[in-house]
């Protein structure tokens, strides 16, 4: 059995691992609501705008941004990959990497190339090591805005329109509650043409329904986007409040535990000199 000063020190120890884990907890409580509300109140809107891309796909494919519609055999793949930029928060970032790895694996992109656009650092850290890298962006963090989001969006569109990519993906945690993320993967491009969605042939469109698309479209990719990072950017903060909230439960688990064995080594010190003192009295009596 150790001794009462080491088992002071790991109680003190796990004590201020106690406190430093509340208090992250607390932070991620905090902002956790903010995120929440901006997701919340973002997520109809992108949906539906969505549904009117899928709708409008027959017109993408005649106007001035066709190209964006246009579905090539796959032989090029980027994968726009979102984790955060700090741990602590379970495998929030470990399942993006598994997912992203594991695109490799699916039949369509069985003989394609991939590329990666790497949003977090976390997620950098381990793809880097096998990956193709050819943008990590964990400022973007910092001042998460559609400003700085739209910036990626219109590379990406760039080089697809370059072909220098025939097929471009999403993968992101798509946040429920704070207690659970999906691990969702997403076509980006080619805008995928949804039959069954809604057409407009009783509308009459002013300016034309040609030049809506053409602005509309961006936009929506550019929403899309944003849409994932504050989704991920929730989740994280979901995700870290959920691992540190066991990890204060464990550590005041293993703190009782700790104190109870001090308790019984103290006790057990205690009648160990009584019994010195009453056997020492004993001897003298003799």
């Amino acid at each position: 059995m150790a001794n009462l000063k080491e088992i002071r020190n790991r109680i003190s120890s796990v004590t201020s691992t106690m406190k430093i884990t509340s208090a992250i907890k607390m932070v991620s409580a905090a902002k956790l609501k903010k995120a929440q509300d901006a997701i919340t109140a973002m997520k109809p809107y992108s949906e539906k705008l969505n549904e009117l891309m899928s709708s409008f796909s027959g017109v993408i494919s005649s106007s001035n941004i066709s190209y964006l519609s246009t579905v090539r055999p796959v032989k090029k793949v980027l994968v726009v990959a979102i984790a955060s930029n700090r741990g602590f928060c379970g495998a929030f970032n470990s399942n993006i990497v598994k997912q992203a790895k594991a695109l490799k694996s699916q039949k369509e992109f069985s003989n394609a190339q991939f590329s990666f656009i790497v949003i977090g650092k976390k997620a950098n850290d381990v793809l880097s090591k096998t990956e193709d890298i050819i943008q990590n962006n964990d400022e973007i963090f910092d001042d998460l805005s559609y400003e700085n989001s739209s910036l990626i969006v219109d590379q990406i569109i760039n080089d697809f329109a370059d072909e220098k990519y025939d097929h471009v993906l999403l993968i992101y945690n798509s946040f429920k509650n704070a207690a659970n993320q999906i691990v969702k993967s997403e076509q980006f491009l080619p805008i995928v043409n949804d039959s069954e969605t809604e057409t407009f042939q009783n509308y009459i469109f002013e300016p034309s329904m040609e030049q809506i698309v053409s602005e509309l479209v961006p936009k929506s990719l550019k929403i899309q986007l944003f849409k994932a990072l504050r989704d991920s950017f929730a989740s994280e903060h979901g995700a870290r409040m959920t691992a540190m909230h066991k990890a204060t439960d464990n550590a005041t688990e293993l703190k009782e535990e700790l104190v109870l064995t001090y308790n019984k080594a103290r006790q057990a010190a205690i009648t160990n000199e009584i019994l010195e003192i009453v056997s020492g009295a004993e001897a003298l009596k003799g």
